[in-house]
């Protein structure tokens, strides 16, 4: 395997990880957890540093994966809904970035449109994708889901997430490197000294990435 493909493995493993972990830190709190959407944060930061295949892997696995280790979310129609739309959000912010950034070229102020562009459009149709596999799931089994279950589900009760997610960065950000992705061997120190604390803010991390291009 290429070393650049390693690196990529790896930090597709850690994001696999956190989004594992991290709802159990709203988990006593069912509401605010489905306000936070702390499943999503890792996705969308996977597709903007590994690229699109490794965003969508991350993000059609995760849900089905927690659900099957820990029974949260269920798997029907929730998990197998969420799976989509992860997928959707690690897949276009891949794609999104890569393209923006290839034609806005120049300064740090272009960088910033791509990166906030490609959050933008890349949440929109991962919610789109959500709204029409919870469409289908319901109608398979007989039952309703109309514009208003999804608004709910889409925006109204998700507004605290898309904050967190559209969080300008700080210059004093953390900057993510390959010194400081931790090797295989150290995945699990890594997470336990950084997992109890949370997942810094979206944004602050995709900052270092931007230092990095």
């Amino acid at each position: 395997m290429k070393p650049n493909n390693t690196k990529k493995l790896v930090y597709s493993a850690l994001f696999l990880a956190l989004a594992l972990v991290l709802p159990f830190l709203t988990g006593q709190i069912q509401t605010f957890g489905q306000m936070l959407a702390p499943m999503h944060l890792p996705v969308l930061l996977c597709g903007f540093v590994c690229g699109p295949v490794w965003g969508l892997a991350v993000g059609a696995v995760a849900p089905l994966l927690r659900s099957l280790l820990f029974s949260m979310p269920p798997m029907f129609p929730t998990a197998v809904a969420m799976a989509f739309e992860l997928a959707a959000y690690g897949l276009f912010t891949g794609l999104f970035y890569r393209l923006f950034s290839a034609r806005l070229t120049g300064g740090a102020g272009k960088k910033w449109g791509a990166l906030y562009a490609s959050l933008v459009l890349s949440m929109l149709l991962g919610r789109a994708v959500w709204g029409c596999v919870m469409f289908l799931l319901m109608a398979a089994s007989g039952g309703a889901f109309g514009m208003a279950a999804f608004v709910a589900g889409a925006f109204s009760s998700a507004w605290l997430g898309i904050l967190v997610q559209l969080r300008p960065c700080r210059p004093s950000c953390m900057r993510w490197s390959a010194q400081a992705m931790p090797r295989t061997a150290d995945a699990q120190g890594f997470l336990a000294a950084r997992g109890g604390a949370g997942l810094a803010p979206l944004a602050q991390a995709i900052g270092a990435v931007l230092r990095e291009k």
